[in-house]
């Protein structure tokens, strides 16, 4: 197995032209536990972690950039009060060991169906930073996965960072599995308030070959809200709309049986997390008014 280690992107971006079939790694949390266990023999390992301009966080045209090997204890410590859902999620991905080195870029590049960051990442109408020696290009999120562990990079790209828009309202993130953290989600649901696009966002993982958004349950509440004013005037929701809100988020999802759980126990996990999540973040929004809003 060839061991390549560029020191900045313009190398590392040539290394990946000339050897397409080398597989990135940073944190290695995936790909090295993936060779440890001989279920994958890369002809090439393309090491990042001395790559600088994969680490880090700015502000670009008011949206945050977070550079791909960015680790997710750092999203935790320095973004969670712009990106809450993104950090709620953070805080669930294994270990304090995997959270200092795994990171959004990794978890997008696996493009598992059960990676923890996706929901939130979908939920906040993310993009995707995508590079080449051929330039640079951007992918939304939604548009991002292609299959289970399958994504639109080409065989010469690489990622290179997140875009999202700092939190204009509540944003919440939970997920279902054996413990809170240090576990594959068996399901796991994302949700953004957007009020100054008078929208909510969603995310559905580990329930359908790719993370997904529930587009109609996103009409369906934003909608609800609209006709009774609620964003001016929030006040509680009903819940035969939390209820609705909850089946349409589990129709979005395609899941199968396996050993972590059934198809039919992801659908009905995710119509009780949609709603609670609804519950939270429309609580959040009427200022913490339990009594009025929940």
């Amino acid at each position: 197995m060839e061991f390549l280690r560029p020191a900045s992107l313009a190398e590392a971006l040539a290394a990946k032209a000339a050897h397409p079939d080398a597989v990135p790694v940073a944190g290695g949390t995936d790909v090295l536990v993936e060779i440890n266990f001989d279920h994958r023999r890369p002809p090439a390992l393309l090491d990042l972690n001395r790559v600088a301009e994969l680490y880090g966080h700015d502000t670009v045209d008011g949206r945050i950039r977070i550079a791909a090997a960015t680790p997710y204890t750092r999203i935790i410590a320095e973004l969670g009060d712009r990106l809450p859902g993104l950090a709620m999620a953070a805080r669930t991905v294994g270990s304090p060991q995997i959270r200092n080195r795994g990171s959004v870029g990794g978890n997008l590049g696996a493009a598992s169906p059960a990676g923890d960051s996706h929901p939130a990442l979908l939920a906040d109408g993310a993009e995707v930073e995508i590079a080449s020696v051929r330039g640079t290009r951007r992918v939304e999120a939604k548009d991002f996965y292609l299959g289970v562990k399958r994504n639109v990079l080409e065989p010469d790209e690489l990622i290179t960072a997140v875009h999202l828009a700092p939190a204009a309202g509540p944003q919440q993130f939970s997920k279902v599995g054996t413990r809170n953290a240090m576990v594959i989600a068996v399901c796991a649901f994302g949700l953004a308030l957007h009020p100054g696009e008078r929208r909510v966002g969603t995310g559905v993982g580990s329930a359908a070959p790719t993370p997904r958004r529930a587009v109609d349950a996103e009409e369906f509440i934003a909608g609800e809200l609209a006709a009774e004013d609620q964003w001016d005037r929030p006040r509680a929701l009903a819940d035969s709309v939390k209820r609705r809100f909850g089946e349409l988020v589990a129709q979005a999802a395609a899941p199968i049986d396996d050993v972590r759980g059934s198809a039919d126990y992801r659908k009905h996990a995710l119509s009780v997390l949609a709603r609670r999540t609804l519950t939270w973040a429309w609580t959040d929004y009427c200022g913490g008014r339990q009594a009025e809003c929940a």
